[in-house]
């Protein structure tokens, strides 16, 4: 099963993403992450990738799609598993489907307000050293500035400063509604409250994958 995630930076996808992996041992493949890992590496593709990510702008489908083909190619994905932040374009999902043409897949839309999206952004504060997420509206640290799991300095990411949010948002209001027609007619989109809490939002996508599962072992 290919378990795709859509929705606005903020929108909690990399927080359920971590469920699905916890409940059906499904890898959680964050383009972000991929990206990242070539930026603090340092390589040729990594400085690309920065300049594109510090603007706010969306790297090129040829670049992700290579790193996404490199991931899913391994064995831990072979039953399945889910994609945070990709794909982004109609491109994008159409190079997808070549790739794997005859797995299964799931979308789920995540639908939550711009304004609730600024909040949870505005706040958002990470641990580069074991990946942990915090809010200053919602999910303070318990000592300032430092990760409760391993105690690493939080910071705010390049791509989570104002002028960068503003751009991110643009870019996902411009690029997502091809993306929804084209799940929506291939009959595998479901649409989430994505501003309801964290349980509910899990309880309503295990809902869908135990169904569709139950339905593919059965063919």
């Amino acid at each position: 099963m290919r378990v795709i995630l859509l929705g606005p930076p903020g929108s909690g996808k990399g927080t359920q993403a971590d469920l699905i992996r916890q409940n059906y041992g499904f890898p959680k493949i964050s383009t972000g992450d991929l990206l990242r890992k070539e930026v603090e590496a340092g390589t040729e593709l990594g400085k690309k990738v920065n300049q594109e990510m510090k603007a706010g702008r969306l790297v090129s489908d040829d670049l992700v799609l290579k790193l996404v083909e490199n991931r899913i190619s391994l064995a831990d994905c072979r039953s399945g598993y889910v994609l945070d932040g990709f794909p982004r374009t109609l491109n994008q999902a159409r190079l997808l489907e070549k790739l794997e043409a005859n797995r299964p897949e799931t979308a789920f839309e995540f639908k939550v307000s711009e304004q609730e999206i600024w909040r949870r952004l505005s706040g958002r504060m990470v641990c580069l050293q074991c990946g942990a997420v915090y809010n200053i509206n919602n999910n303070r640290p318990q000592a300032d500035g430092l990760c409760d799991l391993c105690g690493s300095k939080l910071v705010v990411r390049e791509d989570d400063r104002p002028e960068v949010i503003r751009e991110r948002i643009r870019l996902y209001l411009e690029t997502i509604a091809p993306l929804i027609d084209y799940y929506s007619s291939k009959n595998v989109l479901f649409e989430i409250n994505a501003e309801d809490t964290t349980e509910n939002i899990f309880r309503a996508i295990k809902a869908v994958l135990d169904r569709r599962l139950t339905a593919d072992k059965e063919h």
